[in-house]
């Protein structure tokens, strides 16, 4: 499994850009799985049901089952990535958007107009940023982040050499 961060700050377009390019990259042939990180916390339960319920009464997990998913409801402190990554099966390429600090390789999605600074000088983890137009002073790729297609077909060349990518093999 060859892991590509998608890493920016909030409202920079990530979850476009990755829901853009799944069908792409899947049409390419690769088996996609990805991981969201959520700053805020979460809840895939509602109040009243009778999951929610099990974990109020103190359930440490939750496993919820229906007829074409599942979820595994974990009460506990926030896990380290790696330490997730063997419960998923196996892909091609996991699409982690966010942790922005995790050293895994990264393309940044960045709009100068949120007013925030880019996020790759001084980092090695960053390879691309997908911007809305060109910028003045990156020394990397800048990929049309309106442009899908380009920035799908940049990360399947990138997993051609797969030199700069992780693997969690």
């Amino acid at each position: 499994m060859r892991i590509l961060g998608i890493a920016g700050w909030s409202g920079s377009g990530k979850t476009t850009l990755i829901t853009g390019m799944l069908p792409l990259l899947r049409a390419a042939g690769l088996r996609v799985s990805t991981v969201k990180h959520a700053h805020r916390g979460f809840d895939l339960d509602r109040p009243g049901k009778d999951s929610f319920r099990h974990r109020e009464a103190g359930a440490g997990e939750v496993l919820l089952i229906g007829d074409r998913r599942w979820a595994l409801l974990v009460e506990q402190p926030e896990p380290v990535l790696e330490a997730l990554l063997p419960r998923l099966s196996p892909c091609d390429l996991l699409l982690v958007e966010g942790f922005k600090s995790h050293p895994h390789a990264k393309i940044e999605v960045y709009r100068p107009e949120l007013g925030k600074p880019p996020l790759w000088p001084g980092r090695t983890d960053i390879g691309a940023v997908a911007a809305p137009g060109p910028l003045v002073d990156c020394p990397l790729p800048v990929l049309p982040l309106d442009d899908p297609a380009a920035v799908a077909d940049w990360v399947l060349d990138r997993i051609a050499d797969t030199s700069h990518m992780a693997s969690t093999a």
